[in-house]
């Protein structure tokens, strides 16, 4: 039941579906509209973001901070 939401590459299939639903089952009766695209916001980030550790692989903590350590200063 995939259908095409608009001229972007968002597709709503059936599972994005029963994550909406989920959302807004856990947020309060009264929140407003910009609440639920926050929260949408974020869940699709954290998505995109396991998306690209599949895709490309990660690093373990350690090894980052590492790597990031000569440019931190304390």
């Amino acid at each position: 039941m995939p259908r095409v939401a608009s001229a972007n590459r968002y597709v709503i299939t059936a599972r994005a579906i029963k994550e909406i639903q989920a959302l807004l089952d856990k947020l309060p009766d009264d929140c407003s509209l910009e609440d639920v695209q926050y929260h949408l916001h974020h869940i699709e980030n954290v998505l995109r973001g396991i998306q690209a550790a599949n895709d490309h692989g990660s690093m373990p903590q350690g090894e980052a901070e590492r790597r990031l350590a000569k440019w931190i200063s304390e």
